[in-house]
């Protein structure tokens, strides 16, 4: 159905063209609140997406009691509590405070940080980035600088499997096989060879690094500077050997233009234990389903655990006892969870739409449900307006809600083709966007822009 469609567009979101802000910063966080229309919304940074069982359940209570009942997670491995009460936010900053989940009040809103979620589970990757985590986490609020950083401002942490290196975060951590790290600031191709032991130092000086290049120009990314990024990574590297950190420049990875998402089911490994992945539709877990996934947290030997939060809006059980494992599993699945990587919801994103946003055209979440189809090459996500909120990066179908129905296109690297019109039918919706997103196994892969 698309593949006769006219050559590529630019496309009408912020993609890496310069980009200056006249306004403060209004990203939410824990202590500021955003009105929307059905209640106020709270952002809960989550570094690497880890929670302890015991803050999930904090989280879980506070939804219940306070919001709507369910869990919004992001794609960066955050969670929103949606339909909060007006007057609610003292009650929520303390309990936030007393589980360790805001252990800065002042840097609350800038501890965007993703890492690779099943890192130092599978033996995939090329060193665990938990230490990592744990030490950038802990920079980002001891230092004063930092503070001045956009609540948008990313740093990501991949662990060599390449997984979260195409999230397009402002300043990335990989991990080398020779126990070295390469930062990478922004999209740059070129990269910095740093010794591994100093990552986390050194991803911290580059992000003070950009603020002091960008201070007065009223940019919040690397890629809205008005410059040539060489420049920006020139300082860094002066930087870091004034630090007395070694710093080559050298050419960087090369990963697929599309991170990859951790396949659902049971993720096995050279350790006792195995973990759980499983996918949450459309980013919503109800009470229930999030209780489910504590239980299985918890039946690791001595009690505890913990979930990891991913960037596609799913969740990881570590941990969990091989003998156990199938059946924890399949009690997930009942549950409405993502359990095995043939469900149809697998790659199907929605941003909130209609009634929780004001600016959107559709119910598009519903939208999404009545057009589900089979499972596609290619993500798909839905839209009720131009901002795309939370959209992905790479290569997707992209289904934006009109005044007179959707707009369904292909986008690879920032370009689309040209929409095609599609009326508000669930009928018509799904066969459009099966036709875009190609088969399961890409054996239809959708055309490349110009094709």
């Amino acid at each position: 159905m698309l593949a006769a469609m006219p050559p590529p567009a630019t496309l009408p979101v912020p993609t890496g063209a310069a980009s200056v802000r006249d306004r403060g910063d209004a990203c939410p966080g824990t202590l500021r609140l955003h009105r929307a229309d059905d209640g106020a919304l709270a952002r809960v940074r989550i570094p690497g997406g880890v929670l302890s069982t015991a803050q999930a359940d904090v989280l879980g209570e506070l939804a219940e009691r306070l919001g709507d009942g369910e869990l919004h997670l992001t794609s960066r491995g955050n969670v929103q509590l949606r339909g909060l009460r007006p007057d609610c936010g003292g009650e929520l900053a303390s309990r936030m405070g007393e589980s360790g989940l805001l252990p800065s009040e002042r840097h609350e809103r800038v501890r965007n940080i993703v890492a690779s979620p099943l890192s130092g589970l599978d033996g995939l990757g090329q060193r665990d980035v938990r230490p990592w985590l744990s030490a950038l986490d802990e920079l980002v609020c001891a230092s004063d600088l930092t503070t001045e950083l956009s609540g948008r401002f990313l740093f990501a942490l991949d662990d060599g499997r390449g997984d979260v290196d195409p999230l397009g975060a402002d300043v990335t951590l990989l991990a080398r096989a020779d126990g070295d790290a390469a930062l990478r600031i922004g999209p740059a191709e070129s990269v910095l060879r740093i010794p591994g032991a100093h990552a986390p130092r050194a991803a911290l000086i580059a992000a003070e690094t950009f603020l002091d290049v960008a201070r007065g120009s009223g940019v919040w990314r690397v890629t809205d500077l008005r410059t040539d990024g060489g420049i920006l990574l020139d300082q860094v590297v002066r930087r870091l050997r004034q630090a007395g950190i070694r710093a080559t420049r050298t050419t960087g990875p090369t990963h697929p233009a599309r991170s990859a998402a951790p396949v659902p089911g049971v993720v096995d490994g050279p350790y006792e234990t195995v973990a759980l992945c499983v996918g949450v539709p459309l980013g919503r877990i109800g009470a229930e389903q999030w209780r489910a996934l504590t239980r299985a947290a918890r039946q690791r030997e001595g009690g505890g655990g913990e979930l990891r939060l991913t960037p596609w809006r799913g969740v990881v059980v570590p941990g969990v006892e091989r003998e156990r494992a199938a059946a924890e599993l399949a009690a997930l699945g009942p549950a409405g969870l993502i359990s095995g990587p043939r469900s149809p919801w697998t790659g199907v994103g929605a941003c909130i739409g209609r009634p929780g946003c004001a600016k959107s055209l559709a119910d598009v979440r519903a939208g999404a449900t009545a057009a589900l189809g089979p499972v596609g090459a290619l993500p798909v996500y839905w839209s009720g307006c131009e901002r795309r909120c939370g959209h992905p990066r790479g290569a997707w179908v992209d289904v934006v809600a009109a005044p007179d129905g959707y707009r369904v296109s292909l986008v690879r690297d920032g370009e689309q083709h040209a929409p095609l019109a599609v009326p508000d039918s669930p009928a018509a919706l799904a066969a459009a966007v099966a036709a875009a997103r190609g088969g399961p196994d890409g054996q239809r892969p959708a055309p490349r822009p110009g094709t």
